[in-house]
């Protein structure tokens, strides 16, 4: 067990162990939450975009960029037109 002492502002710093143990450093976030009577943090871990590949499965196959590029500019083409019409 660590001690802390909240400051008047109602913040706390965790213990460098505490911190440690969790793999939380500067600029993580974090969860807190009631159980009974007792406070608990939980570390919010970030993901790299590569952990998620495979993780859905595609319903179409990618087009080309060129393909991309065109359907990106016809989009916003039609928002300028709407736009000069209202």
């Amino acid at each position: 067990m660590q001690k802390g002492k909240i400051t008047f502002k109602g913040q706390v710093t965790i213990p460098k162990n505490i911190r440690n143990a969790l793999a939380i450093k500067e600029g993580d976030s974090v969860i807190f939450s009631v159980e009974g009577d007792h406070a608990v943090v939980r570390p919010i871990k970030r993901k790299a975009l590569e952990d998620f590949y495979g993780s859905f499965l595609a319903t179409k196959p990618f087009p080309d960029v060129e393909a991309v590029r065109k359907e990106i500019h016809e989009k916003i083409a039609k928002r300028f037109q709407k736009g000069a019409e209202e």
